[in-house]
């Protein structure tokens, strides 16, 4: 049961990683973004991950926490991409 309700747990947050990407990818800008909030999600997805593989109970939940960190790790990409869509902007509006 305990491995039903995680696996429900990771499965809803799996769905809004990909709107979180979708929308800071249409955004083009990193300023509704927390870079540290990335990170912590990630280390999170990690310490799941290493807790599976140790408990030898990796089965299905292992690769939806796999799936998660493969997305929020796409987010990352996308957060220091639209941080220099920013600094680019940052620079046409000084020298306009």
């Amino acid at each position: 049961m305990t491995e039903i309700l995680e696996i429900v747990m990771l499965v809803c947050f799996g769905f809004s990683w990909p709107l979180t990407v979708y929308r800071n990818i249409k955004s083009r800008t990193a300023k509704n973004m927390s870079l540290g909030f990335i990170l912590l999600i990630i280390v999170g997805y990690l310490a799941g991950i290493t807790a599976k593989i140790s408990s030898d109970n990796a089965g299905f939940v292992l690769a939806v926490y796999a799936l998660n960190l493969v997305i929020v790790s796409i987010n990352l990409a996308v957060y220091f991409r639209n941080r220099h869509f920013d600094k680019v902007c940052d620079e046409c509006e000084k020298t306009a």
